[in-house]
């Protein structure tokens, strides 16, 4: 009755727009206080302090600043314009450069409403400039922006690993072979649009302009080698990879001596609000966390749910349609804060890899991130496209069903996302 009456008190206060870390808060000590007494709340201060502070976290303002800086040096005009000149040629080419350098930048940023907004804002006009629709090329720019949290490194990736307890750069690792499926599929999709739809070929293919773009653009190729591999060649953990991600993004930066200071400070004040926002949902959900933990709950749930079936395909079907639901409702932070700590006795149980289910776990969230009414990478886009979120879901069901495909792939097929991790780490 208690769980019961916690959860509805949660519910009703995001219902009435509270913010969901203040609800998970609220409720969380509301339990406490009912079942072990006041005394229990005299180290709730300490116990989000010390929630929020995990070494690990640290990457995520790393990631993020890395992203701004790269966004504010004329880093990512150089990638749109080799990208454009490698495959500018093929019809709908435009679109495919938005993949493509939206795969680039996730290796950077680790956010998908970074990756949207810094790449919305020069690939859309441009887009709608050479005739594609608004409605089009806003879905093509949020479906491959949420490659960001597939491909490494993650922003969700990192708080999954924090509150499952298991390895950041296995994680990242598993996310590689998805991200690249994805995209290829992305891009096939926007293949099928431009031969529909007679969309331009931007420009003849030119190994003189190729070269040149590659050199202009070198130095930028630094960066995921530094990022990635670092961590995959074991020199350093994901945490300093992020710190290296900003020093190499403030080098390069200068390297071109295009600094943009005003849209730098703009980036980084939406990145530490963001930053704050994930930061104070982590320690919230300490409190929640702790009293679900003593309550029993988690191991109550798997308890039931394995005596109905302990096949674990079954079970990941069950939690893949879990995780697609609230990720209509809940931004992905707030879903794995909220549920995966949750649901770990279960994964355990029922003898499910937590690696994998990590990567099962941030695809559900991946196409959370392009479904009303949260949506909130699609949002963005169709602000910056300044086109209607219903109209634009019509073409996104396209890009989504790429999505979802690669989520069914990798649910199914372990093989096909664990093989890196098996051959690098087991």
């Amino acid at each position: 009755m208690l769980i019961a009456s916690m959860f509805l008190i949660l519910l009703l206060l995001i219902l009435i727009n509270v913010p969901i870390a203040v609800a998970l808060a609220v409720a969380g000590v509301m339990g406490l206080l009912v079942t072990e007494g006041v005394d229990s709340l005299v180290t709730v201060a300490l116990d989000m302090y010390d929630g929020a502070t995990k070494f690990s976290l640290i990457a995520i303002p790393m990631f993020v600043l890395a992203g701004a800086i790269m966004n504010a040096t004329g880093i990512t005009v150089r990638l749109i314009n080799f990208v454009s000149a490698l495959i500018g040629f093929v019809r709908g080419g435009l679109a495919m450069v938005n993949v493509g350098v939206s795969l680039f930048f996730a290796e950077i940023s680790g956010s998908a409403v970074a990756d949207v907004a810094a790449m919305g804002s020069i690939m859309i006009p441009e887009m709608k400039k050479r005739g594609y629709s608004k409605e089009f090329a806003a879905a093509i720019t949020s479906s491959s922006a949420s490659l960001a949290i597939i491909i490494p490194p993650s922003i969700p990736m990192i708080l999954y690993a924090v509150s499952a307890g298991t390895s950041v750069e296995q994680l990242f690792v598993a996310g590689i072979v998805p991200g690249l499926l994805g995209a290829a599929g992305l891009m096939g999709v926007a293949y099928g649009f431009a031969r529909r739809y007679d969309l331009p070929v931007e420009e003849a293919f030119n190994g003189k302009r190729v070269r040149e773009t590659f050199i202009e653009a070198l130095p930028t190729f630094a960066l995921p080698v530094i990022i990635l591999g670092g961590i995959f060649g074991g020199y350093v953990t994901a945490t300093e990879a992020a710190g290296l991600a900003v020093l190499a993004s403030i080098v390069v930066g200068l390297w071109y001596r295009e600094v943009d200071l005003r849209q730098l400070k703009a980036a980084m004040l939406d990145g530490g609000m963001q930053t704050a926002v994930v930061m104070l949902l982590v320690a919230a959900s300490v409190l929640m966390g702790g009293f679900l933990t003593r309550a029993q709950v988690p191991q109550q749930i798997a308890a039931d749910l394995l005596a109905f079936t302990d096949n674990k395909y079954v079970i990941l079907l069950i939690l893949n349609f879990f995780f697609l639901v609230i990720g209509f409702f809940l931004h992905s932070a707030a879903a794995i804060i909220l549920v995966v700590p949750i649901v770990i006795p279960l994964i355990q149980g029922a003898g499910i890899d937590p690696v994998h289910f990590g990567l099962v776990v941030t695809l559900n969230l991946a196409i959370g991130q392009q479904t009303p009414p949260v949506a909130s990478v699609l949002i963005t886009s169709c602000s910056i496209a300044r086109a209607n979120v219903w109209e634009v879901t019509k073409v996104n069901v396209y890009f989504v069903a790429v999505l979802l495909t690669v989520l069914m792939i990798c649910t199914y097929v372990p093989a096909v996302p664990m093989f890196l991790v098996e051959y690098f780490y087991r």
